[in-house]
């Protein structure tokens, strides 16, 4: 518990100072060092990927991908990346005499191109205009979610949710879950609504915390998963008790994205 509340009291006014006060390359940067993180976790720490040279690949493109975002490069240059991140995966598979199996391939491109590409929707928020009034929606959510799922699921949890994927959660914490997504996304809208001259949009305020929470939650399923399948508790040691990035920002990974759609969609704030 020591460890849980040493990580949270040093992590989160570090992650606000580098949301709200660094430039957006500088998100961008720091978004690339933790998917790079989450590469090696995924691939390296697993012990899955048995070959350093793809592993060596797939935690560079992972830096690369939110930088390429930022910087804007066009699709020319995204397909030539694409190219040649796929030629050097291929060529090692052949170079291994079928030693490199399909599902290691796949994996490469998850944690090399997908998971990056996904986070780096940070770097989108970061990139819009009044972006500090976007760019904590997606920890809000997330970490609300997580937050209260948590604390409702031992209050009164009964009925698993998932018991072979993550035995310990509940209905009821996933109900609390949302419910606490979309009290926070409330709160965070009328805060600033009272202390800025911006005007909160509380029902797309609202919807944003109950489809937050549903993502968030899919998300952390999701690496459940495959920590499942390779009988892993944490993906690493970063956050010391917390895990490692991926046991930490699961959701996030997944709420980013949403975050973008529905911003480019719905009007949370008018100024």
């Amino acid at each position: 518990m020591a460890n849980r509340i040493l990580v949270a009291v040093v992590g989160i006014p570090l992650l606000l100072a580098v949301l709200l006060f660094c430039p957006a390359v500088g998100i961008s940067a720091a978004a690339g060092v933790l998917c790079a993180i989450a590469a090696y976790e995924l691939l390296g720490k697993t012990d899955y990927l048995r070959y350093r040279v793809m592993l060596i690949a797939c935690v560079v493109w992972a830096f690369a991908v939110p930088l390429w975002v930022y910087f804007d490069l066009n699709l020319v240059a995204g397909l030539a990346g694409l190219l040649l991140f796929t030629v050097v995966q291929f060529a090692v598979a052949f170079a291994s005499h079928e030693d490199v199996t399909v599902g290691e391939l796949g994996a490469c491109y998850l944690g090399g191109l997908v998971i990056p590409a996904m986070f780096s929707a940070l770097v989108l928020l970061a990139d819009m205009e009044h972006y500090r009034f976007y760019i904590l929606l997606p920890f809000i959510a997330s970490f609300c979610s997580d937050a209260s799922a948590y604390f409702v699921g031992r209050a009164v949890g009964r009925h698993k949710l998932a018991p072979v994927l993550s035995p310990h959660k509940t209905v009821e914490g996933s109900v609390g879950g949302v419910a606490g997504a979309v009290a926070g996304c409330a709160v965070y809208g009328l805060i600033l609504g009272a202390s800025t001259t911006a005007q909160a949009n509380l029902p797309a305020l609202l919807l944003y915390g109950l489809l937050g929470s549903a993502v968030s939650q899919f998300g952390d399923l999701a690496f459940s998963y495959i920590k499942r399948q390779f009988q892993i508790k944490d993906y690493g040691h970063l956050f010391l008790s917390h895990g490692g990035v991926l046991d930490r920002f699961d959701s996030v990974i997944f709420c980013a994205p949403l975050t973008v759609v529905m911003v480019s969609v719905l009007p949370f704030f008018q100024f």
